[in-house]
């Protein structure tokens, strides 16, 4: 049993007892000559025998110091400073040195490979870039002149002349059926552009109780139905955007019903300068109206595509009440006079008929209504005091009419239930038949303003959506940003071209 208290093996007890058997027979002394001499002796001439003389043995080749491939390509490694690294012959110049046989079995390729490290570029000739920007092709050099010019100071071209894109790139303006070409620019009319940025600069403040009232900056929209294109945008103006204030005007674009029979509502609506809740009423008032037409769709399409103007303008007119009632309302709730909480509202009802060209307008306040017919822009909405006082509506050359109502009391309203509140705006209705070719532009007074003060705005626009047809989004929502010194306030309009 050993210290630990484990029990041997049988077989390792008989290698103990043959080991120290004490009746085994001692070896003895051996035969062989064991003197100090005689093993001297024996060892030189073993020596003697395998190793010759330094003078006659040819010198072996040193093997060759190559690197550590894992360590060849380490920029982080020390060099040696060039004084103390030896010449290098030319590779002309060199003999091959020998390679140990040891080596070249071992390993039957060269092991000089340096590796690249994984972040350098691959050696060899480049592959194919990916995204690469074709380079344009460089112009020909003009012809070497007959007589030598003139000397003179030789000036170095400037590098950052290269870089610069051509002056017909940059103010190139997008194709109007918005494809490629040149991304559309927000220009300016006038000798110089106006004080605020054309850009967007700060955002209203909000907190956590507010954000549902938060309106974005810009909205833009557009549908094609029968015969026409609609194209609607609602911009932030200049001076919100450097203050921070939000975007005032509200703009409503729906589609109620299907096929034939199908009615879009276009509602631009304006809040009052200064009143702090303006973005507010104005989106109140373009939901609400909304609703009202939804649910009387069926009626006004039929009217429309019939013809009946005198139902369609008594019943908008009992609509228009009711959105208006609804305000004063919100406003009592609010604790805020009547006047505080309202706003501008105009509004296009436009037939998905294609067999249909009556163009329905009406709205309260202030505002544009204008047609490009043949080039040249109508006013739809003239600004006659003497009219306006006697209640007297205009008549076009076309039976088209323009009505202003003070507060006339009108029949039931054939699209509604219940009694209307007392009317306190006045209400302008407008049905008209439109042309191929004609453009009809409904906008908000931020608008309205530059086409009539500014003739540049309206020109400028006559020329841009003219033939060929009507722009893309891009191009439209840069048109409606066309900047004109002295006219801040937020733009919203909505553009209807017939085919």
């Amino acid at each position: 049993m050993s210290q630990q208290g484990e029990k041997p093996a049988a077989h390792e007890d008989d290698w103990w007892r043959k080991l120290y058997d004490e009746t085994a027979p001692d070896t003895g002394p051996s035969s062989a000559p064991d003197s100090l001499d005689d093993r001297f002796d024996s060892v030189s001439d073993t020596v003697s025998e395998a190793v010759e003389p330094e003078s006659e043995r040819e010198p072996e080749p040193l093997p060759e110091v190559r690197p550590d491939p894992r360590t060849a390509w380490d920029p982080y490694r020390e060099q040696a400073p060039p004084s103390e690294e030896p010449a290098r012959k030319p590779e002309s110049e060199r003999e091959p040195e020998p390679v140990p046989v040891a080596t070249q079995a071992a390993v039957p390729g060269p092991r000089n490979t340096v590796f690249p490290a994984p972040w350098e570029a691959p050696a060899g000739p480049p592959g194919p870039r990916t995204f690469a920007v074709p380079k344009p092709p460089e112009p020909e050099p003009p012809p070497a002149p007959l007589t030598p010019p003139a000397a003179g100071p030789v000036t170095a071209p400037d590098p950052v002349a290269l870089h610069e894109l051509p002056p017909d790139w940059a103010a190139s303006d997008a194709p109007a059926d918005g494809g490629g070409g040149a991304r559309p620019l927000v220009g300016h009319l006038g000798d110089r552009p106006p004080t605020y940025e054309a850009e967007p600069a700060a955002l209203p403040a909000t907190t956590s109780e507010n954000l549902d009232a938060l309106v974005p900056d810009t909205v833009l929209d557009g549908a094609r139905y029968g015969t026409y294109t609609l194209r609607a945008a609602s911009v932030r103006g200049d001076s919100a955007r450097f203050r921070g204030e939000p975007r005032r005007d509200a703009l409503l674009t729906a589609r109620f019903g299907a096929a034939e029979s199908a009615l879009v509502l276009v509602a631009v609506a304006g809040g009052v300068r200064g009143g702090e809740g303006a973005h507010l009423a104005a989106a109140d008032a373009c939901r609400w109206i909304g609703g009202a037409v939804a649910r009387s769709h069926a009626r006004l399409s039929e009217d429309i595509r019939a013809g009946r103007r005198a139902d369609l303008k008594s019943g908008l007119h009992r609509l228009t009440d009711r959105t208006y009632g609804k305000l004063r309302a919100r406003a009592a709730e609010l604790g805020l006079e009547p006047g505080e909480y309202t706003t501008s509202l105009r509004c296009l009802l436009l037939s998905a008929d294609p067999d249909c060209r009556t163009r329905v307008f009406f709205g309260v306040g202030s505002g544009g209504l204008f047609r490009l017919r043949d080039g040249l822009w109508q006013d739809l909405e003239p600004l006659i005091p003497e009219q306006a006082a006697s209640g007297v509506s205009e008549e076009g050359p076309d039976g088209d009419r323009l009505t202003m109502d003070l507060q006339i009391t009108t029949p039931p309203s054939p699209y509604s239930d219940g009694p209307a509140p007392p009317p306190a705006e006045l209400f302008r209705f407008r049905a008209s038949v439109a042309r191929p070719g004609d453009t009809l532009l409904l906008c908000s007074n931020g608008f309205a303003e530059p086409m009539r003060g500014e003739p540049e705005l309206p020109d400028e626009l006559a020329e841009r959506w003219g033939p060929p047809g009507p722009p893309g989004l891009p191009a439209f929502l840069a048109d409606t940003q066309l900047r004109i010194k002295g006219y801040a306030d937020d733009r919203t309009c909505a553009a209807v071209w017939e085919a």
